[in-house]
Order: structure tokens, then sequence, then C-alpha cells
């Protein structure tokens, strides 16, 4: 997974405005707490956010399961003259040498931890490698839009260069999101190469979340709306949650 969807990741996200998530993530900073210093993000992807906050002056580490998805990462980092440490591991079992101000997990990355144990693995190593005091962020996608908005559709995009066709299923009873995922890139020649990825997305619920971050000694801060500090609407497709790891 990931190796060919790493070269079109940044064109399927093109609609994301990173600049916006950070104004977000410093929003929440400053009201739940002091600005961090040295800031991890978990799932960077190809290091879109992670470069727009070392733009902003924080000392990022981007974490990510795909080389692919760090190579591209690096070489846009650099591109821009941004020193930014990405690491190669997965974030069920990631390991640091020393601790952070705080932890980001964005665009509905949680969601592809499907395991009720390795959720609570995750939230306890971010505690773990949190300073006291420190905030972790992260967003999912709800219920909501996994279940009725993707639910069961078929949505594609047609192009010169890439197309793609992506197909979601739904199971309720495990509330489990499947995306099949088939592109068409072009290599030259008129000839287009195909490849097909499968990714799966669990839906989680408030109650969940809330356990496995009591489980970890997180304390829950607040859980909000897309981009907002107000309460998630039912329909919300988007929900963010904000906890905190208490001074000693």
């Amino acid at each position: 997974m990931y190796e060919g969807f790493a070269e079109v990741y940044d064109r399927l996200t093109r609609d994301i405005e990173y600049g916006k998530w950070a104004d977000y993530l410093e929003s929440a900073f400053l009201k739940f707490g002091d600005k961090p210093r040295l800031v991890l993000e978990l799932a960077c992807g190809t290091g879109s956010l992670a470069i727009e906050m070392a733009k902003r002056g924080y000392d990022m580490i981007g974490l990510d399961i795909s080389c692919d998805m760090l190579s591209i990462a690096k070489e846009k980092s650099l591109s821009r003259g941004l020193d930014i440490l990405f690491i190669n591991q997965d974030m069920r079992s990631f390991e640091l040498y020393g601790t952070v101000d705080a932890v980001i997990c964005m665009l509905d990355s949680m969601n592809y931890i499907t395991d009720r144990t390795d959720l609570e693995r995750v939230f306890g190593l971010v505690r773990m490698y949190l300073n006291p005091g420190g905030l972790f962020i992260f967003d999912i996608n709800s219920e909501y839009k996994l279940s009725g908005i993707l639910g069961q559709n078929t949505f594609y995009e047609l192009d010169d260069d890439i197309s793609w066709i992506w197909h979601n299923t739904y199971d309720p009873s495990r509330r489990l999101s499947t995306f099949e995922l088939t592109f068409f890139r072009k290599t030259g020649n008129g000839l287009y190469a195909r490849f097909d990825e499968t990714h799966i997305e669990r839906a989680w619920s408030d109650e969940e979340i809330a356990d496995a971050l009591e489980k970890a000694s997180m304390e829950l801060l607040g859980r909000f709306g897309n981009l907002s500090f107000s309460p998630p609407s039912p329909e919300e497709e988007r929900i963010f949650y904000i906890a905190r790891k208490e001074s000693p």
C-alpha cells in the first residue's frame, strides 16, 4: 500500500488548504496551552502540513510508514530550504530519541488504525513521548461521512496525465469503510500505467476514542467540528480531538 499512491497523493489532496489547517493548529496551541517548539506529525504523508508548520518556525518531525511518501516529503522540504527530520516508522510502534512538545495526526490518518488495541497503543506512545502539558491533536472521518457520504458510492476523475476511479463500500457491522482505488498514469507515447490500491478506514465512536485516551492517561480537552472550536453537528464529516498530557 502507498507505493503508487505516493506519486498521486498531492494531486488527490490539492483541495486541502494546508494554510488553514496550520492556522487551526496554531489557534489550538494558544487556546489550550503554550506554543510548542518541537512538533511530531504522525502519518505525515508527503509532508505538506509539516512543511507549512516548519515555514512558521516550528521544529518538525514527520513520521510515516511509507518510504515512498517520505521520499517525496524530503524532496519537497529540501526544495524549500527546510530542514525537517522524516522518520520511516509505523505509528503503532514508533520510537523517538527524546520527547516533543506536541503531537499532531491529521487528514483522518487515525481512521487507518482499525484495531482497538492498536488505537490504545498509539495513544500510549503519544503520551510517552509528549512533554508534560503537551497537546495531542488529531482528526477523524466521522461515521456519518464514512457510511453516508462515501458509503457505497463511486467517484472518478478523468484527466490527460492521470485518471482515477474510487469505489467505496461500508460494512456497518464492523464499521469499516473500504476504498478500492484504480489509477491510470500517463507514461509517454500515449500509454498509461495502471496501479491499484486498497485502503481501509474504521469509524471510531466518541466513546471509543475517549476511553482509549483515558486508558493512556491523556486528558480529553474537547471534540470539535471541522477546523473549529464548536461542538460537532450530527452531520459533521470531520471531527477534531484535542487532548493533553497532564503535568505531574
